[in-house]
């Protein structure tokens, strides 16, 4: 190993359709439980997909002290789930705040579009509505329509408030860095991270990401331009990531943040450790060809000092698209570790999908054993990867996560199962 400053995962917080606890979502991915099911959060019947993996009862307050909990009206959802990730992984992490030094403590997140409130626009919407044209009438927006937003709403909405609130819920004075780079953004973040603790600017981060894509705009939004799953009888049998009959992705919401920490800092306080950050490399594949991502992982393997069959297993971006699927399966050709895909159980948590698709690895690397991969059937002679159909024991030390969009740019982040 280098000798530059090693950064290990010392707490996880989980939010997400499996459970907003780590023995929970343990327990979903040894038995093979999926969240797809029927929306229930409104009613769906006009759309045509109603099927999403929606966070079953998730209540912010449960996760706020009582003086706080007043913060939560200039949080959107999103924040609220990254709020909420943040104070589990610190609870994991046996970290109290503030540290004695909190200058030394940083957040880094992965955060997309937040999506607005049908409630908080419709008045809006209607004072500026030209019932002649049928459209929005923008100088009736100007001179009526604003007024009917909310006070805070475009505060609220602003991506970089989730690292803004969680920096100063737990009095974080470090680096303070949102990245907006859509699916991407978690492991972005995550690299990020690991660079932020190297470079010596702090010895804790809290890192991750969050979002939801399960509410009504949304899911009218997505559908236009992202191939989603029309499968939806049963729900949990989509999607399909690799699989010959794959038709489109399940939107979801959730997300995850890390506690990671400098190796000595974990040291001195005796904290538990899941795992080591060892090698991270981000680029951008022009075409899609495979060959630019191929290059992003085989340099993140070169900068954790392993060759690919050193390899437990990859934890895939393969968010069940045709398009997408086979062109991360071309950036593998050569890499011939089992493929995990965490989205069959969870669909697409977009930018939260990195840190807890991840974590769904780590949770089991700790304990000896590789995550299965959903409703893959068949293998799609396009998508040539050893996909992890059962539950097995794990048989090397190292993880490849993957993460990318539908524009090119992509992701790889290895990390090792701790034993010291």
């Amino acid at each position: 190993m280098s000798c530059r400053r090693r950064v290990v995962v010392t707490g996880l917080g989980v939010v997400c359709p499996l459970g907003s606890d780590l023995a929970t979502l343990r327990h979903a991915l040894r038995e093979g439980r999926s969240a797809v099911r029927p929306i229930r959060g409104f009613d769906a019947a006009a759309l045509p997909v109603r099927i999403a993996a929606e966070l079953d009862g998730f209540d912010a307050r449960n996760y706020l002290d009582k003086k706080d909990r007043k913060l939560l009206k200039m949080m959107a959802r999103v924040v609220q789930i990254a709020v909420a990730a943040s104070r589990l992984a610190l609870d994991d992490a046996q970290l109290k705040t503030p540290l004695a030094d909190p200058n030394r403590l940083s957040v880094v997140f992965g955060i997309g579009t937040i999506p607005g409130d049908p409630a908080d626009l419709g008045p809006a919407c209607r004072a500026s509505f030209d019932s002649a044209r049928g459209t929005i009438d923008l100088k009736k927006w100007g001179r009526e329509g604003m007024a009917e937003l909310p006070p805070m709403w475009m505060l609220n909405h602003v991506p970089n408030m989730a690292s803004c609130h969680v920096s100063i819920l737990h009095d974080a004075r470090g680096p303070n860095n949102t990245i907006t780079q859509s699916d991407v953004a978690g492991l972005l973040a995550l690299g990020e991270a690991m660079n932020v603790i190297q470079r010596e600017a702090a010895d804790v981060v809290l890192a991750g990401g969050a979002d939801t894509r399960t509410s009504v705009i949304p899911m009218i939004r997505y559908p236009m331009f992202v191939q989603v799953s029309h499968h939806q009888d049963p729900p949990w049998a989509t999607p399909r990531p690799f699989d010959r009959d794959r038709d489109g992705t399940v939107l979801g919401e959730g997300g995850c943040v890390m506690v990671l920490e400098e190796l000595d800092h974990a040291r001195a306080r005796r904290a538990r450790i899941y795992g080591e950050l060892v090698g991270f490399a981000a680029g951008f594949d022009r075409g899609r060809s495979g060959q630019g991502f191929s290059r992003v992982i085989h340099t993140a393997l070169q900068r954790a000092e392993l060759e690919a069959d050193q390899l437990d297993q990859v934890n895939a971006h393969a968010p069940g698209t045709r398009e997408d699927d086979a062109w991360e399966a071309r950036a593998l050709a050569g890499v011939s570790a089992p493929v995990v895909a965490i989205k069959s159980y969870l669909g697409n948590l977009g930018t939260g999908a990195s840190s807890t698709e991840l974590a769904a690895s780590l949770v089991g690397l700790v304990e000896g054993w590789r995550p299965a991969t959903l409703n893959h059937d068949n293998t799609d002679p396009d998508c040539p990867v050893w996909v992890a159909r059962h539950v097995e024991a794990i048989q090397r030390d190292y993880v490849l996560k993957l993460s990318a969009t539908e524009q090119g740019q992509c992701a790889a982040l290895v990390v090792r199962r701790w034993a010291d």
